[in-house]
């Protein structure tokens, strides 16, 4: 047996009684059975059932940002409220109903039990804690105020995750209704348009113009579909690959994803709040500027301003004032300037930074909800236009033969 698999730890679940004679029941990681049951009479448990838990298996992939985030304000109100550490894993690990999170608390708490520090056993997940997350943890063991960096950091991820939901809302809708038009379009071109051909043959007339464009469309549709799909899948496939891959390729998407009309605007504000709450998030931890300003490029969601404030953070590394920084980029607002440079001479950046944030999630909000009013009219009317013009199409040589008649 090779060092790793006996080392390896798998999640058990156990019933049994503590010293009082109360039954208890839990969660806990171990080597094997036997190394369970030992580890249980250590907490003083008399174990009466013990079973390893094996539909965990390849479920990691199921955790969210969101259960992170879920994560981190349970374990800030747990400690706030005197629950010492490893028995508030217990508490929040034994809550929570995804099996995938449960086994990577234990994770947690068995490598806390073993002596690490909070930030080491979470560093040993870069999957589900960032760096951000990891050092402002270590920031607060280091100032003993773990409590306090624990509640700033659910604050943190709770309006993260609020954002991300508002630009996901902002794509999704008009997404789903051109998928659905497109749909409705394919059902319309194989199984509707060739009954009315098999009519139209009959008539013994020429058709209409638009009528023939229509049926030539839907010939090409059912003679070449599969192709076609085949195509489309495929690039859609090659552009995500490379989106992901190609440094290049990101940028210049992002870049014009950022001029695009109506998600542009949502997009620039959404990257400034995410700057603007990272920055205040870091900063009031008691980091660095330039080490904070790290953690805040790969916070933005865009390389376009990630790019930007590496830019800043190299340049603030100079001696330069942030406010210059800003400046220089061409990417933020003249308030935003005004307020960080409000922030630098009073002291408070991280107060200023916070205020910058609210203001621009509150934009972000009323802006997908006005683009969510303005797209909803013009998605019907597109939408009746492609569905309706097919039908016209149709309609248009049973009214030429009326007039005829």
């Amino acid at each position: 047996m090779s060092p790793t698999t006996a080392t390896y730890k798998h999640p058990y679940t156990y019933e049994g009684t503590d010293r009082k004679g109360l039954k208890v029941k839990g969660r806990l990681l171990a080597v094997s059975e036997p190394a369970a049951k030992a580890e249980l009479r250590k907490q003083g448990i008399i174990a009466k059932r013990v079973r390893k838990q094996t539909q965990l298996i390849n479920t990691e992939k199921k955790i969210e940002s969101g259960d992170i985030a879920l994560f981190s304000r349970q374990l800030a109100t747990m400690l706030q409220a005197g629950i010492p550490m490893v028995q508030a894993f217990d508490i929040v690990g034994n809550g929570h109903e995804k099996p995938a999170m449960q086994k990577l608390i234990l994770s947690i708490k068995s490598d806390v039990e073993s002596g690490n520090t909070l930030h080491e056993a979470l560093a040993k997940h870069p999957l589900y804690f960032d760096d951000l997350f990891v050092n402002l943890i270590e920031a607060g063991e280091h100032a003993g105020a773990l409590e306090t960096l624990l509640e700033k950091i659910a604050t943190y991820k709770e309006k993260t995750e609020a954002l991300k939901k508002k630009i996901k809302k902002a794509m999704f809708y008009p997404a789903a209704v051109i998928v659905v038009a497109i749909i409705v379009t394919i059902i319309l071109l194989i199984f509707v348009i060739p009954q009315f051909e098999s009519i139209f043959k009959d008539f013994g007339a020429d058709l209409p113009t638009f009528t023939l464009m229509v049926i030539g469309l839907s010939k090409l549709v059912q003679s070449y579909g599969v192709v076609l799909a085949l195509l489309i899948g495929a690039s859609v496939y090659s552009f995500v690959y490379l989106h992901k891959r190609s440094k290049p390729m990101r940028q210049n998407v992002d870049r014009l994803l950022l001029k695009a009309p109506v998600i542009g605007p949502i997009l620039v504000k959404a990257a400034i709040a995410r700057f603007a709450r990272t920055l205040s998030t870091m900063f009031s931890a008691g980091v660095p500027l330039v080490e904070a300003l790290t953690s805040v490029a790969g916070a933005t969601g865009n390389i376009v301003y990630e790019q930007a404030t590496l830019q800043i953070r190299d340049e603030v590394a100079t001696g330069q004032r942030l406010q210059r920084c800003l400046e220089n980029t061409g990417l933020f607002p003249n308030m935003v300037v005004q307020m960080i440079t409000v922030g630098e001479e009073s002291g408070s950046l991280d107060a200023m930074s916070a205020k910058v944030a609210d203001f621009y999630e509150a934009d972000v909000d009323a802006a997908v909800d006005a683009m969510s009013s303005l797209l909803e009219p013009l998605i019907m009317a597109v939408l009746g236009l492609l569905v309706g013009g097919m039908v016209i199409a149709m309609y248009l040589p049973i009214f030429k033969l009326g007039s005829v008649v």
